[in-house]
């Protein structure tokens, strides 16, 4: 794994079917985003869409930076060789390019890769892919059956609770980028509150779609089905069925607002967990601590 993730650093991103090795192709979490999983085209399009998230969110902040140029990712241009990509791959870690090539560069190929088995096996151990979709260009009417009738309504309602947890991670996300840039405290409490109304809105069609069908969904918690939308702040059982009761039965977010108006140590403790910055890494997780301050 490690090797096939190295092999891409000699063209760079965006990965191409020649530089894919089936080794990565075959990842249960490519598999599973891809358009036509059976297409090896779509698979590596899938994997060059995993990696540029991956590396967007690469664990090591020091090296994140110097991650994405020897990728190809800003700040290196697109047509940046392998040479010149280290080289500002290594100005922007801090080391000399020959120390960074022997000591960095593997500790760099190493970590993406283990990233991208862990998102394998995130996709492994929940048994939750999205439906995928189809363009139609017919009209497709539903037979006058109690069993036609049956499967459409299942269809709603599992199309309302994936479209439920994606609008509550692009909220999640928007808190995150704001968070990121050093916004103005007033849009990050705004966003949060708004990504606190999505987040208990999934909540509340996960529990409605799990009550109401189960079927294939019956093992999974619901709060793992929430959680595929993305990290929350962490809350007490009797929160999160506060804020759910709030967004529940389609509830705006001016009525969701309205009906928490009285719960400032809810509130405080959802915009709170946004404000305070993520633990610092261990020690031993940091790439600059195994190499030391070389340079």
């Amino acid at each position: 794994m490690v090797d096939a993730v190295a092999r891409l650093t000699r063209l760079g991103l965006p990965v191409t079917p020649a530089a894919a090795d089936p080794a990565l192709l075959e990842l249960r979490g490519i598999v599973a985003r891809a358009v036509d999983p059976a297409d090896p085209a779509s698979r590596t399009a899938a994997l060059d869409g995993t990696l540029r998230g991956l590396l967007a969110r690469f664990p090591d902040a020091r090296y994140a930076t110097a991650a994405r140029a020897l990728f190809g990712l800003p700040p290196a241009e697109p047509g940046q060789n392998l040479t010149a990509r280290r080289e500002l791959a290594a100005k922007q870690a801090g080391h000399e390019v020959h120390h960074f090539r022997k000591r960095v560069e593997p500790k760099l190929v190493e970590k993406l890769a283990w990233e991208l088995l862990a998102d394998a096996d995130r996709f492994t151990r929940l048994p939750m892919i999205a439906p995928r979709l189809a363009p139609t260009t017919s009209r497709q009417p539903v037979q006058a059956d109690p069993f036609a009738w049956e499967v459409a309504e299942h269809e709603e309602h599992l199309c309302r609770l994936w479209s439920a947890i994606y609008a509550a991670r692009a909220e999640l996300l928007t808190v995150e980028r704001l968070v990121s840039l050093d916004a103005d405290r007033v849009d990050v409490v705004h966003a949060a509150v708004t990504a606190a109304w999505r987040w208990a809105a999934a909540r509340a069609e996960a529990i409605g779609y799990t009550t109401a069908f189960g079927t294939d969904l019956e093992a999974v918690p619901n709060a793992d089905l929430v959680a595929l939308a993305g990290w929350a702040p962490t809350l007490t059982q009797a929160q999160a069925s506060r804020l759910t009761e709030a967004a529940a039965g389609g509830a705006s977010r001016e009525q969701f607002v309205h009906a928490l108006h009285d719960e400032t140590g809810l509130g405080n403790t959802w915009i709170d967990g946004f404000l305070t910055p993520p633990a610092a890494a261990e020690p031993t997780d940091s790439i600059e601590q195994e190499n030391g301050p070389t340079t």
